[in-house]
């Protein structure tokens, strides 16, 4: 029974053989979580200045690596923990469905920390030493969320840590590293995007849910129940464009960024793809859906805040 289910599942998530092994393992369909706060950061940093395009794309590469380094230390520590199955769908099923050793994908995570530092000795070379420091701890936190004696993973803070770490903070050195300085309008606009970043993290945690409270985890579905945690994310979703229209209004964003409103289409579509849903693979539309309402929203705001300086 147990090898027809695993069949059903890696049919079911089209998981294939070969190079698609290896893909999967960095979980490419999160790894906008990295791009939008970097793009963002350097499209707020562009109009109160200019870009330099090699720290960009040295930013860009480098926290690319450390989300995807993040990935495979989850899937590492939750097999070694006994939380990962061949019937788990919130995973790449490289340990066990592709039957790739744990400890190799511990090495490469490992490896890939290792060339975002050397490309962080480049960043701070051009900007800062600071950064290594913000660097550094980020880096420590990313191996935190699943290693460690208490892993992140297992409280409610998950949410918390993944949208500032990848929201603010993220666009914050982004933004230094081109202009040198921080300001409070980077600050305000980088909010709704750490928002939405935390949300992917509790749209991961609402589809797991049944498995974490096995598992001994503390995410915010287990303490509060599946179908209040989509109330939560809904209104997360609110707040975030509320923000939105009032940073329009103050002048914090131009008009352009009306267009971000846009995204609001797909977010409706998470909140609708969750409702009444209890089982993980029918509720994996929703959780894409919430990464690329992420995508859209911080693709449109950047976007907007390029046209602003060229009209």
């Amino acid at each position: 029974m147990q090898s027809t289910q695993k069949v059903n599942v890696k049919e079911a998530l089209n998981e294939r053989d070969g190079f698609h092994i290896w893909w999967r393992l960095i979980r490419p369909h999160t790894l906008t979580a990295s791009f939008i706060p970097v793009f963002t950061g350097t499209m707020i940093a562009y109009i109160d200045g200019s870009i330099n395009w090699l720290l960009f794309l040295a930013m860009l590469v480098a926290s690319l690596l450390i989300q995807s380094a993040t990935n495979m230390f989850n899937e590492y520590y939750d097999y070694a923990r006994g939380l990962d199955t061949d019937e788990s769908v919130g995973i790449s099923g490289t340990i066990v469905r592709d039957g790739i050793e744990p400890i190799k994908i511990r090495n490469i995570a490992f490896i890939f920390y290792g060339i975002s530092i050397l490309i962080g000795f480049y960043i701070c070379m051009a900007s800062s030493w600071w950064i290594a420091v913000i660097g550094l701890i980020c880096m420590a936190f990313g191996y935190l969320y699943t290693g460690g004696p208490l892993p992140i993973s297992y409280t409610p803070l998950g949410e918390l840590f993944s949208g500032v770490l990848m929201g603010s903070v993220i666009i914050g050195i982004t933004y230094f590293i081109q202009t040198g300085t921080i300001t409070a309008t980077m600050i305000w606009i980088s909010i709704p995007i750490t928002i939405f970043i935390g949300s992917i993290n509790l749209s991961n945690n609402i589809r797991d849910r049944d498995g974490d409270k096995i598992g001994g985890r503390k995410t915010i579905p287990v303490l509060i129940g599946r179908e209040k945690a989509i109330t939560f994310l809904a209104t997360l979703f609110i707040i975030a464009y509320s923000l939105t229209a009032i940073y329009i209004i103050v002048g914090i964003l131009p008009i352009w960024s009306l267009l971000t409103f846009l995204s609001a289409i797909k977010a409706i579509s998470v909140i609708k793809n969750f409702r009444g849903k209890t089982e993980p693979l029918e509720m994996m539309p929703a959780m894409k859906a919430t990464g690329i309402t992420n995508t859209i929203y911080g693709f449109l705001l950047a976007i907007s805040l390029l046209i602003s300086k060229l009209v």
